[in-house]
């Protein structure tokens, strides 16, 4: 009966959103009382999931489980869920994760609630708060399946320490032949991936051109930010098309969003709305992004940015 929470990781390493999401079934498991028990596949230093709310963490070792394949992943979690007989499975809301739960919804006959934002206000029913609108209105939700999977919004619960231990078991499920191969995946390994930063810089065509993206780089550089675009600048190939934000690119949940020379039309504020502190930096005082920014600046890109690099430099050297 325990909450089931799959823990992704990369190269052996879990990812951020793997500690929040058990960081949240913790919380979840406190309400209904019981406990948590992690999916980790191919992953090192299990046990240190305890620190954040696991009490067991059932360990998969299996090299066709090496490259993501959202059949074989959901047979997994599948068979975990079953094996524990979980009433709740806690995902994040990875691109990853929205691939595998509604597979995991039809094989456990479970329903499914995504961009879930807090902990249940309720268990009986199970009620969760979550986004809709794009993330300009939140809607309280009953999930009355009698399992229920939950997909948790990035960067909305936060990571708790709580300090426990857990238990690592291994764990081998029978892995479906999924008829998909994948050979090799390309992936920019010197950059903060957007999905896992809690703060994004991000440019428009107010920077006239790809000439002049190094004081993008520059300041995230600085911040320890990833570096995004809005779509024409990735449709006139000045940066490549997976730092493409908004509606049709990459959704943005980052605690800081910056964004230089963007004018912030509607499907571009639809991604990235889920964003706690938004900064708008464009000469155009009558741009739509000023409308929803929590912070504007009136100015030239060219002059505020080097200003502002200059002035964190100075107090990340003052307080080092």
């Amino acid at each position: 009966m325990s909450v089931l929470v799959y823990t992704e990781s990369e190269n052996g390493k879990f990812k951020k959103a793997a500690l929040e999401v058990v960081s949240y079934a913790k919380a979840v498991a406190d309400q209904m009382g019981t406990t948590v028990t992690a999916v980790a596949i191919n992953a090192d230093e299990n046990d240190n999931l305890g620190a954040y709310g696991a009490s067991k963490v059932l360990s998969v070792k299996d090299g066709s489980l090496d490259k993501f394949n959202a059949k074989k992943h959901a047979a997994v979690i599948e068979q975990a869920a079953k094996n524990e007989g979980a009433k709740v499975v806690v995902l994040s809301s990875s691109a990853n994760s929205k691939y595998l739960a509604p597979l995991l919804a039809v094989g456990l006959d479970a329903g499914y609630v995504s961009n879930v934002v807090e902990a249940p206000s309720s268990t009986s029913p199970f009620t969760v708060k979550r986004t809709a609108f794009t993330n300009k209105a939140f809607a309280n939700t009953e999930i009355n399946t009698d399992v229920k999977i939950v997909g948790l919004s990035n960067n909305s619960f936060g990571i708790v320490e709580a300090g426990g231990s857990a238990s690592v078991e291994d764990f081998s499920p029978s892995i479906p032949d999924s008829g998909v191969n994948v050979e090799s995946v390309d992936k920019a390994t010197d950059k903060v991936s957007i999905a896992d930063a809690e703060v994004v810089v991000s440019g428009g065509r107010g920077l006239k051109g790809p000439e002049n993206w190094g004081m993008i780089e520059e300041l995230a550089d600085v911040l320890g930010a990833a570096t995004a675009c809005s779509k024409p600048v990735s449709d006139l190939g000045w940066r490549p098309h997976s730092e493409h934000v908004g509606q049709t690119g990459k959704p943005v949940a980052s605690n800081l969003y910056i964004a230089v020379g963007i004018s912030g039309a509607i499907q571009h504020l639809a991604g990235i709305n889920a964003s706690k502190v938004k900064v708008v930096i464009n000469t155009d005082p009558e741009a739509p992004f000023f409308k929803a920014a929590d912070y504007g600046v009136v100015g030239d890109a060219f002059e505020v940015v080097p200003t502002l690099i200059e002035k964190l430099k100075a107090f990340k050297a003052q307080n080092a």
